[in-house]
């Protein structure tokens, strides 16, 4: 599809709703969180502040123990990726590796900072005018105030902007669908903040070049969409535009939210700039104004908190490296029969073996479930072949062959049949009368991919090397040679040129010998 075709469909995106394969319709339990207001918790003792908080490589740390930090103090520092910031002032007591926020549970090194509860900031920077300010410094604004994805993803958003606006994208798309049955921290955000969402998708429209910005919400949420319509009733905020759209999981997906859109698939291995689009998460949104217009890194996050294993549940105002358990001690604490503890939702949600878990840039929700909230394991049982996985796959895959395929071990069957294209929602596994843990296959068949791809490299790295090393051994033995001959040529010579001087010196000797003597010459 050409560029100028891609453009026409950017511009009419949301203008009609489409839908996208399978998918679930389930039921919602947000209201049991969204009936207090949003506040902060209480400051905690000890804040635990991950330096891998961001898709890319981990942050090299820039304090170290005994350092006196500030509040929004860059504590990590990762080119190209973004930075890492204290979230209080303080006193860093260690760094040291410690479990981090991730569906791995792999450890990482984090600054543990005791708070001095005064809470100075460091010296901010915030851009004067940013209606002015060129795409270039508002793109650098955010990556130097640590800007990720808040949807779950946690691109860098600098880098995310820097391609939309290399790739000359024509519409913004603020993701505000929280299709996740618990999840209601961008609702809630939503409903308190809209001003401020609305003010950074006017930056990011100026840092991606973009002309139109679409702001997707669920059909249910009436009061956030009367919110954000209101706040977008400004007379600078022309080309803003408040889609409803049908509440089916999982249509938060980047993806599918923007085949429901526009009614196109973004290409296998591509990505939403490919059809002229950017997509951000309204959270992203709001921590741009705060980052462009104050200067404020991101050090904080509406986070939801909720269950039925929790007293009371809520959405906090939560600064990164606060614990779980400081956040469900704000709650009122667990309830009797709690059971498990997951960060995320029911279905995309990973548990974590301890409530000291930090929150991070990715963390949208601590969810406790109760013994009823957790079936019984159920014995895996052999396929049979149904179909339900593939008539729900939101990612229009074949399940059942890829489950077969990587059981086998068949990697490239696998690959073929678009492994790395499942978005890993859950939808096959809430259907299979089998009990069979797809997306548990389809993780560790992810993760078998990535493990054979670096050993692949690995090999190639080492095939390379020796290739290089037998070249270069190979024309040191020519220099050699030729060194060698060149030498073997100069004795030569050389004793060719003494044998012509000898034969010289023979031939004046033998002529002298053969002249006769002028005295004999003289008695004829």
């Amino acid at each position: 599809m050409t560029p100028k075709a891609n453009q026409e469909l950017a511009r009419d995106a949301g203008k009609r709703i489409h839908r996208f394969h399978g998918g679930l319709h389930l039921r919602h339990n947000k209201k049991i969180s969204c009936e207090l207001a949003v506040e902060r918790p209480p400051l905690p003792e000890l804040m635990v502040v991950p330096l891998f908080q961001h898709a890319g490589d981990v942050a090299s740390p820039l304090v170290s123990a005994g350092d006196t930090v500030l509040k929004g103090q860059a504590i990590g520092q990762c080119e190209p990726c973004a930075a890492v910031h204290s979230p209080v002032s303080g006193v860093v007591e260690r760094i040291e590796d410690r479990p981090m926020t991730h569906p791995t549970g792999q450890t990482g090194p984090c600054v543990i900072i005791r708070p001095d509860g005064r809470e100075h900031w460091t010296e901010l920077k915030p851009i004067g005018d940013w209606r002015t300010a060129s795409a270039d410094s508002l793109i650098a604004q955010l990556q130097e105030c640590g800007l990720a994805g808040l949807g779950g993803a946690v691109f860098p958003t600098h880098a995310k902007a820097r391609d939309g606006r290399e790739r000359n994208i024509y519409t913004l798309i603020l993701n505000g669908v929280e299709c996740e049955p618990y999840i209601s921290c961008d609702e809630m955000l939503m409903r308190e903040q809209p001003d401020k969402i609305i003010l950074g998708a006017r930056i990011l429209r100026r840092a991606l070049g973009a002309r139109r910005v679409v702001i997707a919400i669920e059909d249910q949420m009436g009061s956030v969409e009367r919110a954000l319509t209101g706040a977008a009733a400004c007379t600078d905020c022309e080309n803003i535009s408040v889609i409803k759209v049908p509440m089916i999981y999982p249509e938060g997906s980047e993806r599918q939210l923007i085949q429901v859109l526009t009614g196109l698939e973004v290409p296998a291995g591509g990505r939403p700039s490919d059809l002229g689009m950017v997509c951000q998460n309204v959270a992203t949104a709001a921590a741009v104004a705060d980052a462009v217009v104050e200067g404020k890194p991101l050090i904080e996050r509406y986070i939801t908190v909720t269950g039925n294993g929790i007293s009371k549940p809520r959405n906090f105002r939560a600064l990164l490296g606060t614990s779980f358990s400081h956040l469900v001690e704000a709650c009122g604490g667990y309830t009797e029969d709690v059971e498990r503890l997951v960060v995320g939702g029911p279905m995309m949600g990973y548990p974590v073996t301890t409530d000291d878990t930090p929150v991070v840039k990715r963390s949208n929700c601590v969810l406790a479930l109760t013994h009823q909230d957790v079936a019984e394991p159920q014995p895996e049982m052999p396929c049979i072949r149904c179909g339900e996985c593939a008539r729900v796959c939101p990612a229009i895959l074949l399940p059942q062959q890829l489950h077969l395929q990587i059981r086998n071990g068949l990697w490239d069957q696998a690959q073929a049949h678009g492994l790395s294209a499942c978005i890993e929602c859950g939808c096959c596994d809430f259907v299979c009368p089998s009990h069979i843990p797809l997306v548990e296959w389809f993780r560790y068949g992810k993760s078998e991919q990535l493990r054979l791809a670096q050993e692949s490299e690995a090999s190639d790295r080492a095939r390379r090397r020796f290739e290089k090393r037998e070249a270069r051994l190979l024309r040191v033995k020519q220099e050699r040679a030729e060194k060698m001959a060149r030498r073997k040529k100069m004795l030569r010579d050389k004793s060719a040129q003494q044998a012509r001087i000898r034969a010289s010196i023979d031939r004046a000797k033998n002529k002298n010998e053969t002249r006769p003597a002028s005295g004999e010459a003289d008695d004829a």
